[in-house]
């Protein structure tokens, strides 16, 4: 199985990602919200397809060049352990050979098993009511 990474494309891959997200549950029901779709059109969004199937997605954002910062990789639960992950974030690191790229994560096994190094931790700050 050899998925192919590519740019996401959002009239042909956005009700795939989303049934994807759905199938992850409560977890990632933020996801859901509406404005999701315009911050995937505003960042640097990849899918994974085997056979026309979306299994897996990245999404990451730019500092103005400073950084590249991996804010959402998900794959689906019937494909994980194939690499598609690790291809998604081999894809970013061509596309950007020139900028260090970071991950904001809460699966640190996952990223320390394909070799990446922890450099410290993030913190939310919470809304003002």
């Amino acid at each position: 199985m050899n998925p192919i990474i590519r740019k996401y494309n959002p009239t042909l891959d956005y009700e795939n990602l989303i049934s994807l997200i759905q199938s992850e549950g409560e977890e990632w029901s933020d996801y859901l919200n509406p404005t999701y779709q315009k911050a995937l059109n505003n960042s640097f969004t990849y899918v994974a397809l085997i056979e026309d199937e979306l299994y897996g997605y990245s999404r990451s954002i730019s500092d103005s060049g400073l950084f590249i910062w991996v804010i959402d990789l998900l794959v689906d639960k019937k494909r994980r352990g194939h690499f598609i992950g690790k291809k998604l974030m081999d894809r970013i690191s061509t596309d950007f050979p020139d900028i260090d790229i970071l991950v904001m994560s809460d699966v640190d096994q996952y990223y320390e098993k394909i070799g990446y190094n922890k450099e410290g931790s993030i913190f939310k700050v919470k809304r003002s009511s």
